[in-house]
């Protein structure tokens, strides 16, 4: 009987200590765990900060790479050009009267065929456009002014460096009958694009205008290259 009971009572202590023991690795393992997930928050705090910031830094530079995001719109086809002269489309001013030397002379090619040449020289320091038709004005001898109407002709593009000349012609037929009833006495011309007039001598070579002045015509102006 008393061994009996030592038995049973080795068998208890040993059931406890068992049992002890698994309550001690269960309290570990959740402490192992409660620290292993406490540890790990921090870490995957950080981390969701991180992937966060990556992609707010990403988004942001996706949107630098779309088109039209900080591209050089002067690179892009029919863009503007900055500096200089591109600017303003590479555009020259219109010749101002004050700045060119204007003559008249007879340059008729035969004898039925008027033709007066009116130069114009840029005398200014820039370049200038002298394109297009002038007004022209005929004066005659009783004092009465008639313009004169343009001829059938297209406009060429006349731009003028410092010194070069532009002419323009004023043609008509030559009156050889002796009884014209025109007698021109001035030129009044009036560059194109411009307001300010200038008066130069009608040639005393040139021929008698045959008809009427409104039978005669000027043409555009043209380089004399």
């Amino acid at each position: 009987m008393n061994y009996t009971r030592s038995t049973a009572l080795i068998a208890l202590g040993v059931a406890a200590t068992l049992s002890l023991t698994a309550c001690g690795s269960d309290d570990s393992a959740k402490d192992s765990s409660s620290k292993g997930s406490s540890s790990a928050s921090p870490s995957s705090a950080n981390g969701g900060s991180e992937s966060e910031s990556g992609s707010s830094s990403q988004g942001s530079q996706t949107g630098a790479a779309k088109p039209g995001l900080g591209e050089d719109t002067a690179s892009r086809p029919g863009a503007p050009k900055t500096g200089g002269k591109a600017t303003t489309g590479g555009k020259v001013s219109f010749c101002k009267t004050a700045n060119l030397a204007i003559s008249a002379s007879n340059a008729a090619p035969d004898k039925t065929s008027g033709r007066i040449d009116i130069t114009m020289v840029n005398r200014g320091s820039t370049t200038c456009s002298a394109t297009g038709f002038a007004g022209v004005d005929i004066k005659d001898a009783d004092h009465t002014s008639n313009p004169i109407q343009r001829g059938h002709a297209q406009p060429r593009i006349t731009t003028l460096k410092p010194g070069e000349a532009a002419v323009f012609n004023l043609a008509y037929d030559i009156d050889t009958t002796g009884h014209s009833l025109a007698s021109p006495t001035d030129i009044l011309v009036t560059p194109p694009n411009e307001t300010h007039t200038v008066s130069l001598k009608w040639p005393t070579r040139a021929g008698k205008i045959k008809g009427a002045y409104t039978d005669v015509e000027v043409y555009p102006t043209h380089t004399t290259e």
